[in-house]
């Protein structure tokens, strides 16, 4: 998640317009993605 930061923070400093709104959505998507993922390995875990 720090890498999502770090590179949703580096967007918004060196990009502008349309261009740094869809890469902050793209990110957020992977970043989403990624916690539904550790939550579900999580709960597959406890119910083994």
């Amino acid at each position: 998640m720090a890498a999502f930061a770090l590179l949703a923070i580096l967007a918004g400093i060196t990009l502008d317009g349309k261009i740094r709104l869809a890469t902050l959505l793209f990110l957020g998507l992977f970043a989403v993605k990624t916690v539904l993922h550790v939550l579900r390995k999580r709960a597959e875990e406890k119910s083994d």
